[in-house]
């Protein structure tokens, strides 16, 4: 099944209604707009004559059969696939650099030969992300800009192909919904973008009853995280660090105080973004410290 880029939300709520539906397991092939909606298509155009009211569209909501209030939704991202192209924009009071620009800027960034053509000097190979993803929340409406509990716009740069989401499903069919794709993205996204690009994400959805992971969480080949959203870094970096700590203790099976001893040891807390109305944090943890305690992921 195949999701147009012509179905978008702007809010994740449990009242938006899904424009499909699926059985527990499928697959699915969301076709996504870039954050700024496809409006940018020249480097003349500016981030501040852009309608605001259609920015980080997220393609969905799909409803999963079977997935109810407490559960866990599993997402596992196959395949993602680029446009040709990606846009860049900064402005003055936009993100981190945002507080020393005067002036505005785009600049458009050419895929080429799986590398993203940053200027005639430097070339980049893509590493596709995610930058927003997750369910409905179980009531009132979070705008799709907006990280949380939920998932949103962690924009986190692991979230990526050979990646699995966990997600927390709040509303019957969960609800998910996804879309500002970047080809490539530093930690911190501090210039408010990635090379924002439009794309195709192939994942397979499954929902998972009486999951006790702390979502949102991922995995990857070679390492598992905690991600938060705060209104700090240091708030949003200690929830992933605690709840990292606890699944060591509560599911791995580690003793509490080695649990913390390994996360100063082993643990690497990483900004995904900090930029949105709420910042985002990861604490990853090497994918050998479950296989040393024999811990499976569901």
């Amino acid at each position: 099944m195949e999701i147009s880029s012509g179905q978008v939300i702007y809010a994740m709520s449990p009242d938006n209604p899904p424009v499909a539906q699926v059985e527990n397991g499928a697959t699915v092939c969301f076709e996504t707009l870039d954050c700024f909606g496809g409006q940018i298509t020249c480097p003349d155009q500016r981030l501040g004559g852009l309608d605001w009211d259609h920015i980080n569209p997220a393609t969905g909501p799909l409803y999963i059969e079977g997935a109810r209030p407490g559960d866990v939704l599993k997402v596992e991202i196959l395949d993602i696939a680029l446009a040709d192209h990606g846009v860049m924009t900064d402005a003055p009071n936009e993100g981190v650099i945002g507080a020393v620009l005067t002036q505005e800027s785009t600049k458009i960034i050419p895929i080429q030969n799986g590398q993203a053509v940053f200027n005639e000097r430097l070339f980049f190979p893509i590493q596709p992300v995610i930058g927003v993803i997750g369910t409905a929340p179980a009531a009132g409406a979070i705008p799709t800009g907006t990280p949380g509990a939920h998932g949103g716009n962690m924009d986190c740069k692991r979230i990526g192909v050979g990646a699995t989401l966990y997600l927390p499903v709040a509303a019957e069919g969960a609800l998910l919904a996804m879309g500002d794709l970047h080809a490539v993205m530093g930690d911190g996204e501090v210039v408010v973008c990635g090379v924002e690009i439009a794309g195709r994400v192939t994942v397979r959805v499954t929902a998972l009853h009486d999951c006790p992971l702390p979502t949102p969480f991922l995995a990857t080949e070679i390492a598992f995280m905690t991600i938060s959203s705060g209104d700090t870094l240091e708030s949003a970096a200690a929830d992933a660090t605690l709840r990292m700590r606890t699944l060591l203790i509560d599911q791995v099976g580690m003793e509490e105080h080695e649990a913390g001893m390994l996360l100063s040891v082993a643990g690497d807390v990483r900004v995904c973004q900090m930029v949105d109305p709420q910042v985002t944090c990861r604490m990853e943890v090497p994918m050998a410290v479950a296989a040393a305690y024999g811990y499976r992921l569901p």
